[in-house]
């Protein structure tokens, strides 16, 4: 029934009005005013530093308060169309006026997940890289299946996906891969699948239909883009070029354009082996580093550098983060939060934004 929508409208309207709240809206469009006064300064760029950072603060603010106003007008569209059709009992309008609360939930869902995102590094880019664990040929064929896992999340985002290194399997799978997601929060989202991951099924490698436990891990970290921030001295680096290889032994490319990067000071290696020559390679294995770099510098900064090797937990049984379970039941269960769903399918295909909202909401409960 048309009265029916009375509810749901009035539980959106006092939504709103939290997240008018939350958002700080009528402080953020002060902001706005300032930052735009500083910005048609004539004398603005005579420092482009802080220019840059004042056209990121202000386009922060207006995307916020363009998304809450953008909100507003949708809720108000639909209460007017809901009264409309109550006032001319109209029921062919019922449709429109569910479909218009339905998105407004999704809208609002969206909005609260991305309030959740507050750190340093949260709106960059995200540098994602997996490494198959205890498991032999089980686990690089568990790092294939994680790799099309996060390339489809990727894609379901908008966001621009690129392998930067990719190791195959001597056998079949993936031995280690490194992706990249380009686009905003790529790095706030993809961080919460930084861990041990855990896979339970009848192994297809095993002639006797065994089931078997493979783990892989993922590690995630943020792109930067202010060069400022990490100095590389080219006379720290040892740069070798190899062949690329692709699956199957198969190579490549036909010249040896792929990059090998190591920092001499830190022992961290890099590599890149996904564009066709080597400028490009050693472009994209140097953004790796920067990021990796930073990474160090600031579990330097917070006094951990003596815990960093401590905190890499083993790629095995008892430090996984979420266990995919494919027989002899279909479960994926993220052991930090215990959210937990059987459409394992749909996972494997890239749907992973219910574990990750929940990771989000529980760590800044904690902060």
């Amino acid at each position: 029934m048309l009265s029916d929508w009375k509810k749901e409208l009035e539980t959106l309207t006092l939504s709103l009005a939290d997240l008018r709240v939350s958002l700080d809206v009528a402080n953020r469009i002060e902001k706005i005013s300032a930052l735009e006064t500083e910005f048609h300064r004539p004398d603005l760029w005579d420092d482009p530093e802080n220019a840059q950072k004042i056209m990121q603060e202000l386009a922060l603010h207006q995307n916020k308060v363009k998304l809450f106003q953008e909100l507003e007008e949708e809720l108000e569209e639909t209460a007017t169309l809901w009264q409309l059709a109550m006032e001319e009992d109209d029921v062919s309008l019922e449709g429109d006026v569910a479909q218009g609360v339905k998105a407004l939930y999704q809208r609002f869902e969206a909005l609260e997940l991305e309030l959740l995102l507050s750190g340093q590094y949260d709106r960059n880019n995200a540098i994602l890289t997996l490494h198959a664990g205890a498991g032999g040929t089980e686990a690089q064929d568990w790092v294939q299946m994680l790799y099309r896992l996060y390339v489809r999340w990727g894609e379901r985002h908008g966001y621009k996906v690129e392998t930067l290194d990719f190791l195959p399997g001597e056998e079949a799978g993936i031995k280690s891969a490194t992706l990249s997601f380009s686009g905003e929060n790529a790095y706030g989202y993809a961080k919460s699948e930084k861990g041990v991951h855990r896979l339970v099924r009848i192994s297809p490698f095993d002639a006797s239909g065994r089931r078997h436990t493979s783990f892989a891990s993922v590690d995630v970290i943020p792109e930067v883009t202010e060069d400022n921030e990490i100095t590389i001295d080219t006379e720290d680096l040892r740069i070798d070029t190899y062949r690329s290889g692709g699956a199957g032994g198969q190579h490549v490319n036909k010249t040896d354009s792929a990059i090998r990067i190591t920092h001499l000071p830190t022992g961290i290696v890099v590599q890149c082996q996904s564009e066709r020559s080597q400028t490009q390679n050693k472009l994209a294995a140097m953004r790796v580093l920067q990021a990796k770099l930073l990474e160090l510098k600031r579990k330097e900064q917070e006094a951990e550098i003596t815990e960093i090797r401590g905190e890499q937990q083993e790629i095995a049984w008892g430090s996984q983060i979420r266990s995919y379970v494919f027989h002899p039941y279909s479960l994926v269960k993220d052991h930090r939060t215990n959210v937990e769903t059987g459409n394992v399918s749909a996972v494997m295909d890239g749907e992973i934004d219910e574990f990750i909202a929940a990771y989000l909401q529980k760590t800044k409960k904690v902060q």
